[in-house]
């Protein structure tokens, strides 16, 4: 290996967090049935799933969407069952005609997470946040009233589905 392959080497290194994630056996028969029903729905909608006030909002716009305002066509997916086995919340990922994965923030953890196990996998990013008003100085979810998690949600996803 000469030094600019050495240096290419680094670099790639550099761009990638290499993670040891223990594989298990272990597979929810609910969560597979789960999976074949809902296989026929065209969208596939992860969602970040973060503990602070913009990963719920995330979570609960998602939630509306997929289980309220559009749930003919959309399947919320189990962005930890999607990730960490290649079961049935993946196959939802990696075979649907649309893939919507709704960020609670800049970070992009969800898109990152599941573009790590499906390699070609080409999802329409949504970052939340930028879809409604607050005060961007909160983080807690406690920081928030129910209510106005709930309102900011409604409005994120009522402005995602008129995208989609």
């Amino acid at each position: 290996m000469d030094c600019c392959e050495k240096k290419n080497e680094i670099k790639v290194e550099k761009e990638y967090e290499i993670i040891h994630l223990a594989k298990t056996k272990k597979v929810c028969p609910m969560c597979e049935d789960y999976s074949k029903q809902q296989a026929s729905k065209p969208v596939a909608v992860v969602s970040c799933e973060g503990a602070c006030l913009r990963g719920e909002i995330s979570r609960q716009t998602a939630n509306l969407i997929c289980h309220s305002l559009a749930k003919d066509k959309t399947v919320r997916i189990c962005l930890g069952g999607a990730f960490t086995k290649d079961t049935g919340q993946r196959n939802l990922v990696r075979n649907a005609p649309k893939v919507l994965i709704l960020e609670g923030c800049f970070i992009n953890c969800a898109s990152r997470m599941m573009q790590g196990v499906i390699a070609d996998l080409k999802p329409e990013v949504v970052i939340v946040d930028r879809l409604y008003e607050f005060d961007t100085k909160l983080f807690g979810v406690d920081e928030m009233s129910y209510e106005d998690i709930m309102q900011h949600s409604k409005t994120a996803a009522n402005k995602i589905l008129a995208t989609l």
